[in-house]
């Protein structure tokens, strides 16, 4: 395993101590990464070496924190080749433990949350964040506290509930919660593991990176399309795509990362298209993909980088654009995705019509979550389409349809 050898401030660069639990940056509030003493290993952690080994994300523990994994075998999902569209890959995080990606983040997290002796944690979420932190932390024997939008799809709540977590409902947005957390979190003890505000949950979203890559036999792909709330996942892979070069697995090319938002609550997009370094504060935000529903992600800063850096682009899809998506993976390629890992599906066909990606493009579309964990919602957008029959009296009568 490599040594982390500090932590790195994302924005000014300084450096602080893996040693003792830490949040953000002291001098500047920029989120930390964790940095490895990747040439002590580069002999020994090889592509090679990982034929073997156990199919989840902990396969890659030589670039992983902690010692012994709080893990539910999450990760090592699979990359599932469009049955329709050639060159377009899907990777399904909806095959993770507690149904999405965010098991991966919340497993690095609660992992080293267990090796500082941390007992209590607290999170603000969308929903997804808060079933995996419940999970891991209950897998952990570590107190959780979540904190959620009342308007969440229904199992989002439950399974924190059956998780025992402590769960509070906020008549709000995820931005809220965020602060309802900050506002008590010194009093009630709790440590801090909101998206980008502790440096282990972007870890574990790394994997993913690592995973595209030996999953397409370490030739990147042309461009990945990633649903963006937070952000979390696609800061993660460009963090992976670095550590692999540096290990000799690959070379300095990168694909193209393409954020898609909803239109609903686009903070990132909007930024892009002003030609911003940072977002600011998306009001009244609304959409059915509750995992997009981000008013301002804390890292903005490093996706529009990420963004840029990679020659990549940033697009929106609507609440309908979605739904419609959704229904088309599901009945073209057998995937129930949830409304954000649709939203990717709706950016592809965007790009290609633009002429921004080619048809010859080696492109992958991450579905970041079940849509199992959506029923509530998808029932209700069916609902609100469905037209009765007209009525057919005859001869007073009604007849049987």
């Amino acid at each position: 395993m490599a040594k982390i050898l500090y932590l790195e401030c994302t924005r000014c660069g300084a450096q602080w101590t893996a040693d003792t639990p830490q949040t953000l940056c002291p001098k500047d509030g920029g989120s930390l990464y964790a940095r490895y003493d990747l040439m002590a290993i580069r002999g020994s952690f090889t592509p090679e070496s990982l034929a073997q080994r156990e199919s989840t994300m902990w396969r890659y523990r030589e670039v992983m924190p902690g010692g012994a994994p709080v893990t539910l075998g999450e990760g090592f999902t699979p990359m599932l080749a469009s049955r329709v569209t050639p060159n377009v890959f899907v990777k399904d995080e909806g095959l993770n433990p507690t149904g999405s990606f965010k098991a991966r983040g919340l497993s690095a997290a609660v992992t080293m949350c267990r090796h500082y002796g941390i007992t209590r944690v607290a999170i603000p979420s969308a929903g997804n964040a808060a079933g995996a932190l419940a999970a891991y932390a209950a897998a952990a024997g570590i107190e959780a506290h979540i904190f959620m939008p009342r308007d969440v799809p229904v199992a989002n709540r439950v399974e924190c509930e059956a998780y025992g977590a402590h769960v509070t409902l906020v008549d709000g947005l995820i931005s809220d919660c965020a602060r309802m957390v900050g506002e008590r979190k010194a009093t009630e003890g709790w440590f801090d593991v909101s998206t980008m505000k502790e440096p282990f949950r972007v870890e574990g979203k790394k994997t993913m990176g690592y995973e595209v890559a030996e999953q397409l036999d370490w030739k990147l792909p042309d461009a990945i399309i990633y649903p963006t709330g937070g952000g979390v996942g696609l800061i993660g892979m460009w963090k992976a795509f670095e550590e692999m070069e540096q290990l000799g697995w690959i070379g300095s090319e990168r694909p193209k990362m393409i954020c898609v938002q909803s239109s609903g609550c686009a903070p990132i997009f909007r930024a892009w298209q002003e030609g911003k370094a940072a977002s600011e504060m998306w009001q009244n935000a609304t959409t059915s993909a509750s995992g997009l529903r981000v008013p301002k992600p804390y890292a903005d800063y490093l996706i529009l980088q990420i963004v840029r850096d990679s020659f990549g682009s940033v697009v929106t899809a609507t609440d309908a654009e979605i739904h419609s998506a959704t229904l088309q993976w599901a009945r073209e390629e057998g995937i129930f995705a949830a409304p954000e890992g649709a939203a990717a599906l709706v950016a592809y066909q965007r790009l290609i019509a633009s002429g921004f990606l080619k048809p010859s493009d080696r492109v992958v579309l991450f579905n970041t979550g079940t849509g199992l964990k959506y029923i509530d919602v998808m029932e209700e957008i069916a609902r609100q389409h469905r037209t009765k029959p007209k009525s057919r009296n005859v001869g007073g009568i009604i007849q049987p349809y």
